[in-house]
């Protein structure tokens, strides 16, 4: 699903402090560019405190290359690299039915909800230290970049 301003969302993530290079990633086809996912730093808030989280936003694959595991492997490769980084979790706004195949479960079984009003198995969390993920409770703030 997309409303086709996704390059919008890239741009001003990028020129925000939420940007994380090393979290952006393209896929390619000999040269072209067909598969997008980038992951950027969020907070939990939790009245005064906060804990730093990341959120997969946007993820994008060509209408012609979809459905041959792009996404996949992109969402695949980004979690762990964002293992490796030392990120507590990563929150997604995405498909109920597609996300939990990568261990993504209801956010609001952790305590961590949506700024927003959106049905909760659409707003999910994927642990990536359950140690620190249980002391993580509270509404997410994303970047201005998702403003």
């Amino acid at each position: 699903m997309s409303d086709h301003t996704e390059q919008e969302l890239i741009m001003k993530i990028k020129e925000s402090d939420a940007y994380i290079p090393a979290l952006s990633l393209v896929a390619v086809d000999h040269t072209k560019i067909v598969g997008h996912i980038m992951m950027s730093k969020i907070q939990v808030m939790d009245g005064q405190a906060h804990h730093h989280a990341l959120a997969l936003a946007p993820l994008s694959v060509l209408p012609a290359y979809q459905h041959q595991g792009i996404g996949s492997q992109l969402i695949r490769q980004a979690v762990d690299m964002a293992g490796r980084a030392d990120y507590s979790s990563i929150i997604v706004l995405g498909h109920h039915t597609y996300y939990p195949k990568f261990g993504f479960r209801k956010a609001s079984d952790y305590g961590i909800y949506p700024p927003f009003d959106v049905p909760e198995e659409y707003f999910m969390v994927l642990p990536l230290d359950e140690n620190r993920l249980a002391n993580m409770k509270g509404t997410v703030k994303y970047s201005s970049a998702f403003e």
